[in-house]
């Protein structure tokens, strides 16, 4: 077994490789330029991981890992365009750099080159994969709309939370995975728990990205620290804000959040972070952190490969848990 660091070598040599050059530049540049800009190829990198796992070489699933990385980064830029984010990972959005009308054409011919890319298999293999990814891509849709819902309602609870980001970042963790097994040929069961594992650690990573907004380093976090503050998204920890901050936080964070708030972004942004920690949510964040990542490390001792093989993937979830960026 590589190492995760080998698996994203292998990869990142792939997608160089791949590099969309291609007529006309104002809708391919777009898509090169995003693709490139970096990031932790998580997902990719899941997804030749798991197939190792199951006993086959991670070459064989590379247009699988590069199909989930593109539908990755288009779901990323027509969420930077909905959120009117200036910067992803350090750099211009592609709204900003080029404008919205390109945004939203190089997204779609993304989420096109993605499933061009499952052509490259075999006709079984092909439908199980088109299957998981179409599944997946709608239920990132959802989530998506779910999380635009949320910013006008000031009654979200944690489960509906937990759903939302499930669908929208989560499910895309699990179904990397799962495309590996699906290349490896794996059982329909070792499928589905190494699907569930990713699943599980997805909520994870979502909710330390959740906190790494609020309490991240710019310089290392790559996105606008404070983003969700701003744009009141009702994140675990507001939720948690919400139901253990005193009646004077309450209050406080009730007028931060309310549309007609006349307080300036850096001080929303300062007041609402002491509230969170105040009231206890930043460490219950950090908790359920933790216990996705527990639960996921339970699912992943039913998954019939060597020891060896699952400290990798159990190295590489607690490497999640106390990530910077």
């Amino acid at each position: 077994m590589l190492s995760v660091d080998q698996f994203r070598e292998s990869f990142l040599a792939y997608l160089e490789k791949t590099s969309i050059q291609r007529e006309p530049r104002n809708l391919y540049q777009p898509i090169d330029y995003i693709l490139q800009l970096g990031g932790k190829r998580l997902r990719p990198v899941l997804t030749l991981l798991t197939t190792e796992l199951f006993g086959a070489s991670h070459e064989k699933a590379l247009d699988a890992a590069l199909a989930v990385e593109i539908f990755h980064n288009f779901s990323l830029v027509h969420d930077d365009i909905m959120d009117d984010a200036p910067l992803r990972r350090g750099k211009q959005t592609v709204h900003e750099k080029w404008d919205i009308n390109t945004g939203i054409l190089s997204g779609d011919a993304m989420l096109i080159l993605a499933y061009q890319l499952f052509e490259n298999y075999e006709t079984e293999t092909f439908k199980q994969l088109a299957q998981i990814f179409s599944k997946t891509a709608l239920e990132v849709c959802e989530g998506q709309q779910y999380d635009v819902d949320f910013e006008v309602r000031s009654d979200v609870t944690e489960v509906e939370y937990l759903k939302m980001i499930e669908y929208k970042t989560a499910v895309l963790v699990g179904a990397a995975m799962k495309m590996g097994a699906i290349v490896a040929k794996a059982s329909k069961d070792q499928a589905q728990l190494i699907y569930d594992y990713g699943r599980l650690l997805g909520i994870a990573f979502q909710l330390q990205d959740d906190y790494l907004d609020a309490f991240g380093d710019p310089l290392t976090f790559g996105k606008q620290v404070g983003g969700d503050i701003i744009e009141n998204k009702k994140t675990y920890l507001y939720i948690k804000a919400i139901e253990k901050a005193n009646n004077k936080d309450l209050a406080k964070l009730n007028e931060y959040f309310s549309e007609n708030c006349s307080v300036d972004n850096d001080t929303k942004v300062i007041e609402v972070k002491q509230i969170f920690v105040n009231s206890g949510a930043a460490k219950l964040t950090q908790n359920a952190i933790e216990k996705f990542t527990n639960n996921a490390f339970k699912v992943l001792e039913l998954i019939d490969v060597d020891e060896d093989s699952k400290k990798v993937l159990a190295d590489f979830g607690e490497s999640l848990m106390f990530r910077t960026v």
